[in-house]
């Protein structure tokens, strides 16, 4: 394969579900690259149709370059670890040697799972109570009368 410039392409099945994967040479073994069905894969435009090119003055174009350029170095992957497996490691040795595990307790948080039901009534309520301290019972008698003398004639014998 390294000589003819050639990956193989195969079917695997990882986490219950089959994909395809490249193996390519590299060094004195092969690496696996995980490919994506095109069903999986979605056109740029979806995406990035909608955005409008921005005006970018020169002087902006050359401080961001600037940037790039002071900012710019190797990339050294040793500097990264896997805090995950690495505190998991360390869970499963501690159990090994039979010391105790921490649990770390959970933190308390306040419910704040609102019913929105609940909410619904209280500010019914609360509009409610508000309605009937703003009238006080001589407005509310003024107000009963006012609604009588609109009342249409035909109404008004049903009432009596």
């Amino acid at each position: 394969m390294k000589n003819k410039g050639r990956v193989a392409v195969a079917r695997i099945v990882l986490t219950n579900r089959e994909h395809i994967i490249a193996i390519e040479p590299l060094g004195k073994g092969l690496l696996g690259i995980t490919l994506r069905y095109p069903y999986e894969v979605r056109d740029e435009d979806e995406y990035f149709d909608d955005i409008r090119n921005p005006k970018i003055s020169e002087d902006m174009i050359e401080l961001a370059s600037h940037i790039l350029d002071s900012r710019a170095g190797h990339f050294d992957l040793s500097k990264y670890k896997d805090e995950y497996e690495n505190a998991l490691k360390t869970l499963v040795k501690r159990k090994a040697a039979g010391k105790p595990v921490k649990v770390a307790e959970r933190e308390e948080r306040p419910d704040n799972v609102i019913s929105l039901m609940d909410a619904l009534q209280q500010s019914l309520k609360g509009r409610a109570s508000a309605k009937r301290r703003a009238r006080s019972p001589a407005r509310r008698a003024a107000h009963r009368t006012a609604k009588k003398a609109h009342r249409s004639p035909a109404r008004a014998r049903k009432a009596s």
